[in-house]
């Protein structure tokens, strides 16, 4: 064999041990050995993704804001916050679901094509993998971020905890698994996205004054502070809470315990 064959091999055997680890700790997280039943969510034909447990890099660790500290004011620039609302049950990735209705549903449009250069792929994207949180306000009432935005034939499995999508036709490098606002960051290549690029995604509208079909002053509140441009160029940062906020009252920024989910 070959030198490059040999390296060929090799590179090939690291890939799938990082796969199979991403699907064991999956597996053990949904609890899947205490056996589930599969829901049907979409048609086409089903490609499994693994989730694991935090892998990928950012340049805050979550512990502050991705990008220019200059694009942030204090949080205390808004004035008076309405509280935020009781968390919703846990749901799937041990993550409150909000009691609230779907902000809008997922984009049949967004079939498999590459989106804002983002492609979407038959397989599991292990080189740079973080999570991020994202809370939606229309007038002070909460809204749901669905399942299933990036996987285009979503198929959902039913955990004790509520369903997670689990397998689609592709996967978008920037998905949702499930209800809860946790956004899966999964590339081939370590780099900056945003949140314009997410809601392209889902075939819905951002900007300053729209979010998807809710519309009036939007306000962008990432780990506490307040972002100052247009809320599509907002960074998502590993363990980043982000939060929109379309209209009055602005609501107090929502955080989520990181530590508990095995994100």
């Amino acid at each position: 064999m070959s030198g490059s064959s040999s390296r060929e091999s090799r590179r090939r055997a690291i890939e799938e041990a990082r796969r199979a680890e991403a699907r064991r700790k999956r597996r053990v997280r949904l609890g899947l050995a205490a056996g589930v039943i599969v829901v049907v969510a979409g048609a086409g034909v089903g490609v499994g993704i693994a989730v694991s447990g935090g892998g990928g890099s950012n340049a805050d660790g979550g512990s502050g804001v991705v990008g220019n500290a200059a694009d942030y004011l204090p949080l205390s620039t808004l004035g008076t916050l309405t509280a935020a609302p009781a968390a919703g049950a846990l749901g799937p990735e041990n993550v409150p679901i909000p009691s609230a209705p779907v902000l809008a549903g997922t984009s049949g449009a967004t079939a498999g094509q590459t989106i804002d250069g983002i492609g979407c792929e038959t397989s599991e994207q292990t080189v740079f993998h973080i999570h991020t949180h994202l809370t939606i306000f229309v007038n002070g009432k909460q809204r749901q971020v669905p399942a299933a935005i990036g996987i285009p034939g979503a198929v959902a499995q039913q955990t004790s905890a509520g369903p997670f999508i689990d397998s689609g036709t592709c996967f978008y490098w920037l998905h949702t698994h499930a209800a809860d606002g946790i956004i899966h960051i999964e590339s081939p290549v370590e780099r900056t996205y945003t949140l314009g690029e997410f809601f392209d995604e889902w075939g819905q509208p951002l900007g300053p004054d729209q979010v998807g079909p809710a519309k009036g002053k939007v306000t962008a509140i990432v780990n506490g502070k307040v972002f100052k441009g247009n809320p599509r160029d907002v960074p998502l940062g590993s363990h980043e809470d982000l939060q929109l906020d379309v209209g009055t009252p602005l609501v107090a920024p929502e955080t989520i315990n990181w530590s508990t989910t095995g994100l």
